[in-house]
C-alpha cells in the first residue's frame, strides 16, 4: 500500500544516518573499553581509592548509556521496518497511525544521538553553571532576566536534568538582577555552552503604564563544572571571603546565620558566590569549585598557559556579543542571529523550548560555519 511504502522509503531513507551512528561511537571499541573498566574493579585494592574507583564508575555509566542508546536505536529501525512489511503484506490500515508516531520517535531520537556524537570537547560531558545578569533598565531588565532563569530550568527539567538555584540577588521591585543555575547531568554544558552571550527581549512591558513597548537586554555566561581532581592553584592569599545572610525562604537558619558566601579572586576581580547550601562550609565549597570552574574556562577560551595571565576577562564575558533576540510584539517571534534558526512559538521558547537553538548552534560549529 503507498501509505507503507512512503513510509519504509522514509525510514530507509535514515539508514546512513544510522551507520554513521554507529560508527562515530565506535560501539566495538566502546564495548572493549567497558570490558576493561569492569575488570579493573576487581583488581586488589581497586575500592582503597573512592575517588578513583567512583571516576572509573562514572565512565563505565557513561559509557554503557552510549552503547544502550545505539542499540535502542538500531532495535527500533529494525522493527519498524519489520512492522511496515507486516502491515503492508496484510493491507491494515489500523497499524499506520502507530507506525507513523514509530517513524517520527525514530527519526528525532536519532537526531539527538547523532547531536550528542558532536560533544567531543574536553569538558563537554561536564555539569554546566549558568550566570545570569539583568542589562540596564531597572525592573524591566531584572524581570526579563528572571523570565531566562526560568526557561532554562524549564529546559534542564525536561531533559532529565538537575536543577539548582546557587545563588540570586533579587531586584528592587520584581524579578532578579543576578542568578547562578546549576544543571547537572551528562553532556549538560555540551549542549548548553553555546547559550553565552546576551539575550534581548522586545515586548510590552507590564510595568509600564502607558502601555509602551520597551527593549531589554540580559547576559548569560556558561561554564562547565570542574571536578575536584583537575589541578589549579588558587592561593589562600589570593582571596577575599566574605558571608552575609541568605535571600528568600529558609526560616529562623537562613535568617539569623550569615550561611551565604561571597568569595572574590583578588588578581582577576572574579567574584562568585554561592547562598544555596545549609551551612557556610558547604557554600563556600560550592563558591570554590565555581571560581575554579570559570577560572579554567577562561584560561581555555583565551588560550592562556597560566590562570595568572588572567586581568579583567569577566567583564568582557559577562557582556558578550548579542545572540538572540526574543519578540513578543508587534510579532512573536525568537530568533538566533549567528545561525538564523529562528522559532515563532514564543510561549514554547519561554517554557524552554530550545532544542532547534541548541541543535542548529552545534551542527554550524561541527561545519566550522561559526567558531566555537
Amino acid at each position: 500500500m503507498i501509505e507503507f511504502d512512503e513510509l519504509r522509503l522514509k525510514l530507509e531513507g535514515m539508514k546512513n544516518e544510522v551507520e554513521a551512528l554507529r560508527d562515530a561511537l565506535g560501539l566495538e571499541q566502546l564495548e572493549k573499553e567497558i570490558e576493561e573498566l569492569e575488570n579493573s574493579t576487581t583488581l586488589p585494592g581497586f575500592w582503597d581509592d573512592q575517588s578513583h574507583s567512583s571516576e572509573v564508575l562514572k565512565k563505565i555509566s557513561v559509557k554503557k548509556g552510549k552503547v544502550e542508546m545505539c542499540s535502542t536505536l538500531l532495535a527500533q529501525y529494525d522493527d519498524l521496518l519489520t512492522l511496515i512489511s507486516l502491515a503492508n503484506e496484510e493491507e491494515d490500515l489500523s497499524l499506520l497511525e502507530e507506525i507513523t508516531e514509530g517513524c517520527a520517535d525514530f527519526e528525532s531520537k536519532l537526531s539527538a544521538a547523532t547531536l550528542s556524537t558532536l560533544l567531543t570537547g574536553e569538558y563537554d560531558s561536564k555539569n554546566a553553571l549558568l550566570t545570569f545578569h539583568a542589562g540596564a533598565g531597572g525592573t524591566e531588565a531584572q524581570d526579563w532576566n528572571e523570565m531566562l532563569v526560568r526557561m532554562y530550568t524549564r529546559w534542564g527539567e525536561a531533559h532529565g536534568f538537575s536543577v539548582k538555584m546557587l545563588d540570586f540577588l533579587d531586584g528592587e521591585e520584581a524579578g532578579l538582577k543576578s542568578a547562578v543555575l546549576q544543571i547537572e547531568g551528562v553532556n549538560a554544558y555540551g549542549y548548553l555552552k553555546g547559550e553565552t552571550g546576551v539575550h534581548r527581549l522586545v515586548r510590552i512591558s507590564p510595568f509600564d503604564s502607558s502601555g509602551r513597548r520597551h527593549t531589554s537586554f540580559a547576559s548569560l555566561e556558561v561554564m562547565p563544572e570542574i571536578d575536584d581532581d583537575v589541578d589549579i592553584d588558587i592561593r589562600p592569599e589570593d582571596l577575599k571571603v566574605d558571608t552575609y545572610r541568605s535571600g528568600g525562604a529558609g526560616g529562623q537558619h537562613v535568617n539569623k546565620t550569615e550561611s551565604a558566601v561571597r568569595i572574590t579572586h583578588i588578581p582577576t576581580g572574579i567574584i562568585v558566590a554561592c547562598q544555596n547550601e545549609r551551612s557556610q562550609h558547604q557554600n563556600r565549597e560550592v563558591a570554590l569549585k565555581m571560581l575554579k570552574s570559570k577560572l579554567i574556562e577562561i584560561k581555555e577560551r583565551e588560550h592562556l598557559d597560566k590562570i595568572e595571565d588572567i586581568k579583567g576577562v569577566q567583564k568582557e564575558i559577562a557582556w558578550g556579543s548579542q545572540i538572540r533576540s526574543y519578540v513578543f510584539m508587534p510579532y512573536t517571534l525568537a530568533k538566533d542571529h549567528r545561525t538564523n534558526f529562528e522559532n515563532g512559538n514564543i510561549n514554547a521558547v519561554m517554557d524552554g523550548d530550545l532544542d532547534g537553538f541548541i541543535n542548529a548552534y552545534l551542527k554550524a560549529v561541527s561545519l566550522g560555519e561559526i567558531k566555537n
